[in-house]
């Protein structure tokens, strides 16, 4: 165990995200001398120090989403009493759609300082695999579990011009590219990654339309980061009220629910969904 201090410190641990190779030397040196490290996956963190040939002399805790709002005023009075506390996720970085947020804030709001040892990211990994404008773009995380959900929170993003990353499960992935294409149009390019730096790794890259035919048929498995390019530029000169009218039925006319017929015309459209909808209720 290190040597307590004054303050303790907390450190997040960029872990790899399936060859261990990728971990910096630094995740090895904060691995092998903290006074406690938080793990998602215990078992997983055991395997990665004994493949990076690290022993750890702290003690070792589970950090994981069940225990996390349980665990966290430990970890920080461990940090208020001069602990260094390593926090470390089971692939990338913690807070990323991963546990560490309350750990982070709890820190901060104890006067703790937070640092971290960077490493590998399946968001700028993917991103720039995928051949897509990366100059600018947002991450969503995962996409609400039910379908309901998941199509409200497209049409959200329907217009959103930066490029998209998004996680997604294995078992969801199918009604997820579906959804996409049937929300942003099915011409949008996009680009299926997983399994990131493993022995199986793969980037797909097609339409969005043919990739959801792609994964029915694959049923793709692993690890799962979708990138989808932004939507077009806002049209300069917006067509009218008729022309809008027009394009929403026929969409219409092909079996689209008048819902997902406005919101593919405003994307084709470069409009909001809501100005569209305003035009045809009127």
């Amino acid at each position: 165990m290190g040597e307590m201090s004054d303050t303790g410190r907390l450190i997040l641990l960029g872990a790899p995200l399936g060859n261990p190779a990728d971990a910096s030397a630094r995740l090895r040196q904060v691995l092998a001398t903290a006074d406690v490290v938080a793990a998602e996956d215990t078992r997983r963190l055991t395997r990665l120090a004994r493949d990076l040939d690290v022993t750890v002399e702290g003690r070792i805790v589970s950090y994981f989403e069940g225990n996390e709002e349980r665990r966290t005023p430990e970890l920080v009075e461990a940090l208020v009493g001069g602990y260094v506390v390593a926090l470390v996720t089971d692939g990338g970085m913690p807070s990323v759609s991963d546990p560490g947020y309350r750990l982070v804030r709890g820190a901060l709001d104890a006067g703790v300082p937070v640092t971290s040892a960077p490493g590998p990211s399946a968001v700028t990994t993917a991103l720039a695999l995928s051949g897509l404008p990366s100059d600018r773009f947002c991450f969503e995380g995962f996409l609400p579990r039910t379908p309901s959900g998941r199509r409200s929170r497209l049409r959200a993003l329907a217009t959103e011009e930066r490029t998209l990353v998004l996680f997604e499960a294995p078992h969801r992935i199918t009604g997820a590219l579906a959804d996409l294409a049937a929300t942003f149009g099915p011409d949008r390019p996009a680009a299926l990654c997983r399994e990131l730096t493993k022995t199986y790794e793969e980037v797909v890259r097609k339409p969005l339309g043919e990739l959801a035919a792609w994964a029915a048929a694959q049923e793709p498995r692993g690890e799962i980061t979708l990138v989808v390019a932004g939507a077009p530029e806002i049209a300069a000169e917006r067509p009218d009220d008729d022309t809008l009218r027009a394009a929403v039925a026929d969409r219409e006319a092909t079996g689209m629910s008048r819902r997902d017929a406005i919101t593919d015309a405003a994307t084709s459209y470069g409009l909001r969904r809501r100005d569209v909808y305003g035009v045809v209720h009127r």
